[in-house]
């Protein structure tokens, strides 16, 4: 097969960029990982089961066959992060995106930038950074999503919970009642304690993973008043109700702030995004012009403090309008 009508140089030296660039973020990624997380995965996010001796370990199933792209430590850390995004994906599955992003994003930087050139590999190096951060962002967006839903459906969760306490109910057969009138991801996360405590679990220690799972500062509320209850005694259901109430006002006021402050969240993205947009509108009508900004010091040096000022004006914009209640 003749090949020589195609221009098989570029490609290959872009396919070997965006390999070192795999190397050098992976292993960034691997020497600055985080602390060991706890994680639940499949029947050990309710109950470990230690295999007994001489019994053969489970076949891997279809969703496992990349789980050698990853140690088990950073596996773990992984399966929390995809766990608290409700994502059904093997941390192996996740890397293997991750990689398949990364080398998308340096062959498509590499062919906007012009093919073998020093506009090329700049371009290929911006595109190999999105692919390997817009999985991860992704990932954080869902876990916020999920996270703000969990907390706006938390309160007439506590109440529903005191009521059924109330009516004779215990608190298991409680949450059982909520798992079935209360709506995702709230349900979703109430079935995962109950099928915990049914599979052997103490109501403690199912709560703790589903605050792992969820880390609201208003669980982790419910759950110490829970836990203060079980151990001193008292009612229950009075306790739950105070909660609620505090739980409520929280995200009344929350709700308040969040529209006060819309204005300057969105002021902050509209300014760290527009001279991105700006540049990218700029090199599409006029490449030449624009070039200059990476063809000497003096505009790399422009580059680079531009960057950091849009950065560090992001960050306080953010950090202005991020108010506690």
């Amino acid at each position: 097969m003749d090949f020589s009508g195609l221009t098989n140089l570029p490609v290959m030296m872009a396919l070997i960029f965006a390999g070192s660039i795999l190397v050098l973020f992976f292993g960034l990624a691997r020497v600055l990982a985080g602390r060991n997380e706890i994680i639940e995965t499949r029947l050990g996010r309710y109950a470990a089961r230690p295999t007994a001796p001489g019994e053969q370990p489970a076949q891997k199933g279809r969703g496992e066959r990349f789980e050698g792209l990853v140690n088990e430590e950073r596996s773990n850390s992984i399966a929390t992060e995809l766990a608290r995004a409700d994502l059904r994906l093997t941390p192996g599955e996740y890397v293997a995106l991750n990689l398949a992003t990364v080398m998308l994003g340096a062959v498509i930087g590499f062919a906007l930038g012009g093919g073998a050139s020093t506009t090329g590999f700049v371009f290929a190096l911006v595109g190999a950074l999105i692919g390997f951060y817009s999985p991860r962002m992704y990932v954080r967006f869902l876990q916020g999503r999920r996270l703000n839903a969990f907390n706006n459906q938390l309160g007439d969760t506590i109440v529903l919970l005191s009521n059924s306490l109330r009516s004779g109910y215990s608190f298991l057969q409680s949450m059982e009642t909520a798992s079935r009138e209360i709506a995702p991801p709230m349900s979703a996360e109430i079935q995962r304690v109950t099928r915990e405590v049914g599979l052997g679990l103490t109501v403690q220690t199912a709560l703790a993973n589903m605050h792992r799972r969820m880390p609201s500062d208003d669980l982790d509320l419910l759950i110490t008043a829970i836990n203060v209850q079980h151990e001193v005694g008292g009612n229950l259901a009075e306790i739950l109700d105070n909660i609620a109430h505090t739980i409520r006002e929280r995200v009344r006021i929350l709700g308040e702030i969040r529209t006060i402050t819309a204005q300057q969240r969105l002021s902050g993205y509209i300014l760290a995004v527009l001279p991105v947009i700006l540049g990218f509108l700029i090199y599409i009508l006029n490449p030449q012009y624009i070039s200059r900004l990476w063809t000497n010091n003096c505009g790399l040096l422009m580059l680079a403090t531009g960057f950091i000022m849009i950065v560090l004006g992001f960050i306080a914009i953010r950090k202005i309008t991020d108010i506690e209640v």
